[in-house]
């Protein structure tokens, strides 16, 4: 298989500023409409701007703004970009690719991100977190969670991973892993322990929320989705389903997705922001990939002219 492959990303990088290309494309005005229901009458665009940076970091609103980026992206992009498609989404972003791939409507996707937040928020009951680690392979890493009640979340590559747990057991684990030799221990701006056991019991909650949604009965045929946990392509809608809820409260493997656009033999990758993070880490992957976050381009004109190439 070649094509393109589509990055959707997740919570870390919202800014003033993640609107600004799409704002006033005509195409993205329904997905903005959807998003100001799902923020409660306040628009994204306006939000974004006026927002300090704590609230647009929170887990709800940081979780819609991200897929509302994720739909109006696609929304103006996606009619004139050739198929196949490989589509992977990067912890809430995966939600998004669900609607990249065609399964979902920005409504309905924004709707599951608001459920899936308030899942995740109501088992939160300490202050938790993620923090990403440089410089510690698992086998170093996993015993280190393992002591101090934290989980590895998410692996980025086999010396970078993000690790989850309470805000105690986090600057425990940052202690443990700087004294083991870690190069660097970031805490990010998250306020759950994504992807971990801590969150086991939204994980049950959201997959009654996809259970009580309607969904096509097949895949596209034209669109490799691929799975969070384990990079696998989702052939199968109630099988995709089960994963997409049970990533909630387990590791994903965003090296295997990685690996899977490689092993697709992609000829571009098409990050939809906000940030670049997935394009710069697809580059580590694939040395010299014609790898760009749609963020990066100053006008649509110039991601068109990109694209073509």
């Amino acid at each position: 298989m070649t094509g393109i492959a589509i990055l959707c990303s997740g919570q870390g990088a919202q800014s003033a500023g993640m609107f600004d290309l799409l704002a006033d494309a005509p195409e993205a005005a329904p997905v903005f409409a959807a998003a100001k229901a799902a923020l409660g009458g306040r628009d994204a665009r306006d939000l974004v701007r006026s927002a300090s940076s704590a609230e647009i970091h929170t887990n709800k609103v940081g979780q819609i703004l991200c897929c509302t980026l994720t739909m109006a992206a696609w929304a103006v992009i996606g009619e004139g970009l050739p198929r196949p498609l490989v589509v992977a989404g990067y912890s809430v972003g995966e939600l998004g690719a669900w609607g990249v791939a065609g399964l979902l409507d920005a409504a309905g996707v924004l709707d599951l991100a608001v459920k899936r937040a308030m899942a995740m928020d109501a088992a939160t009951i300490e202050p938790s977190g993620l923090v990403a680690i440089r410089g510690l392979r698992r086998d170093v890493l996993d015993p280190l969670c393992a002591a101090l009640d934290a989980h590895v979340a998410i692996i980025n590559a086999p010396d970078q991973m993000i690790v989850g747990g309470t805000q105690a057991s986090l600057a425990a684990v940052v202690q443990a892993a700087q004294a083991a030799g870690a190069e660097r221990t970031t805490m990010l701006a998250v306020a759950v322990a994504s992807h971990t056991p801590l969150l086991r019991a939204a994980s049950d909650r959201f997959r009654q929320d996809l259970a009580a949604t309607t969904w096509p009965s097949q895949m596209p045929p034209d669109i490799r989705l691929l799975s969070g946990i384990d990079g696998g392509a989702v052939f199968d809608v109630p099988a995709g389903l089960d994963k997409l809820a049970r990533q909630i409260k387990q590791t994903v493997d965003w090296q295997a997705c990685m690996e899977a656009c490689r092993a697709a033999d992609v000829t571009k990758i098409i990050e939809l922001g906000p940030g670049n993070a997935l394009a710069r880490m697809m580059d580590g992957i694939l040395p010299g990939a014609d790898a760009h976050s749609l963020s990066e381009f100053h006008s649509l004109a110039g991601f068109r002219r990109w694209a073509e190439r």
